[in-house]
């Protein structure tokens, strides 16, 4: 099995260029709330992604202009016999 980072073929060298970059960019005071926000953010899609997952489709079901369409199909049919 491979390390997290080695899909990415990342050293330390590179992770710490990274979050140097991150430190610039976003400041000291952002980057803690950004991490929470990512992470909630990820929580909710695992969220979703198991509760999709888990529910059973429902059958489809007909519009109901077609519902209303229908008895008046029958009426037709019945007054040209």
């Amino acid at each position: 099995m491979l390390p997290p980072l080695a899909l990415f073929n990342l050293g330390p060298w590179e992770i710490a260029f990274i979050l140097l970059l991150a430190l610039l960019l976003f400041g000291g005071k952002k980057l803690p709330s950004l991490a929470k926000d990512l992470g909630s953010g990820i929580k909710e899609f695992k969220k979703s992604l198991s509760s999709a997952t888990s529910e059973e489709p429902e059958p489809p079901q007909t519009p109901p202009a077609f519902k209303e369409a229908e008895p008046e199909i029958k009426k037709k049919a019945t007054k040209k016999s």
